[in-house]
């Protein structure tokens, strides 16, 4: 089996053929959040990652997130969730019919280092690959996603309509996001190598043409402002055990037992400030949300006993840092010195070669050990 190359972050001056030739710099200035990107042999000689049979087999499994969609004549659809028997499918021969398989860089090596070449963009962005296969003619419908997407072309072609469409309203009675009113400015027809990029809200239909076809989706997390805070606040709130009580010695006598009362009001508004007031506490509780695994994930025991070498982190494993902390997988560990640089290394790199793992501190050889037991990195294979 051919070893899987994990490509290091781009540096940000690099040119890139995934960008038509611009930098990740110039990209992110010219169209990130701002304007599409076609660019045509964006990964030459670009070979689908799964087959038909092993993308339709992964989504038969429970821990992967799957759906299938099917047009029928007059413009009906119809929505299922997955896992999926073998027997769920249409046939192959049957026109306007999608599987959409979500995470699959959790999954599989080639689809998760195929992911590594867009950490131009920080890890807490970067959401997942999914994978459409469509028979002729097969979609999803004109809609609009609220992330950034990269579209990239495997197999067959698509043709893809896209623009900036002002009514978003929806198609009534839909399983399905589908715009009412959609208009397109521009068309492509993608091969593969050839890749999209669009940023939020920009509508597009994108349909198989010329038989079957195969597209990645590079999509990308969007915290959304008040489910992050009721998640940090549940962090510090938990982390906080503040007993002091709520007291009223000066209430009055009332005769609007259902008011609440003034200085109840001020009593919360005073135990969220003080959550407020603990910047640190709070850094810590987002790098812990933001690296919180996925649903359905879980880590394999190792195999062997640790030994202090060469490290790759599971594919599954989300790392981050800031400027006192260490994040992995849900947990925040306290940093600093050559241990923090080197952990910091991880986080970017994704790996250590054997010289820096046996160059580590005690303490942080013994967190690495940890974390291989746990399933969370593994020793690399020479």
């Amino acid at each position: 089996m051919t070893e899987v190359q994990f490509p290091l972050p781009p540096a940000p001056d690099q040119p890139l053929a995934l960008l038509g030739g611009l930098t990740p710099a110039q990209f992110m200035r010219r169209h990130w959040q701002k304007k599409p990107l076609l660019v045509k042999g964006a990964l030459p000689g670009f070979q689908p990652l799964l087959s038909r049979p092993e993308l339709f087999a992964l989504s038969g499994q429970e821990e992967v997130e799957s759906r299938l969609v099917v047009q029928k004549p007059g413009a009906d659809w119809t929505l299922k969730h997955g896992p999926f028997a073998k027997s769920a499918f249409p046939a192959f021969k049957q026109s306007h019919w999608t599987l959409l398989v979500q995470g699959v860089d959790l999954h599989h090596d080639g689809a998760h280092a195929l992911m590594q070449q867009f950490r131009f963009l920080p890890d807490a962005r970067l959401d997942d690959l999914m994978i459409s296969w469509a028979s002729e003619g097969g979609g999803v419908g004109p809609h609009f996603d609220s992330y950034d997407v990269f579209l990239i072309q495997a197999q067959g072609k698509r043709r893809w309509r896209i623009g900036r469409q002002k009514d978003l309203s929806l198609e009534e009675d839909m399983p399905l996001k589908i715009l009412s009113h959609f208009e397109a400015e521009e068309e492509y027809v993608c091969e593969p190598g050839d890749m999209l990029y669009l940023p939020p809200k920009w509508a597009h239909d994108g349909v198989a043409v010329e038989g079957e076809c195969m597209t990645y989706s590079v999509g990308f997390r969007v915290p959304q402002r008040g489910g992050l805070a009721g998640e940090i606040a549940q962090r510090l709130a938990d982390d906080h055990e503040d007993e002091t009580l709520y007291r009223d010695p000066d209430q009055a006598a009332t005769q609007q037992p259902g008011r609440i009362p003034a200085g109840l009001q001020a009593f919360t508004a005073d135990a969220l400030q003080r959550l407020l007031e603990q910047p640190e506490d709070m850094a810590r509780a987002l790098g812990e949300v933001m690296t919180e695994p996925k649903p359905k994930v879980w880590f394999e025991e190792p195999e062997g006993d640790w030994v202090a070498g060469a490290i790759l982190l599971d594919r599954r494993s989300r790392m981050m840092y800031d400027e006192h902390h260490i994040f992995i997988n849900g947990e925040a560990y306290r940093a600093g010195g050559k241990d923090a640089e080197l952990m910091r290394r991880l986080a970017d790199e994704r790996r250590l070669d054997a010289r820096a793992v046996r160059g580590a501190s005690k303490g942080a050889k013994a967190l690495l050990g940890e974390w291989f037991v746990a399933g969370w990195l593994q020793i690399q294979q020479t």
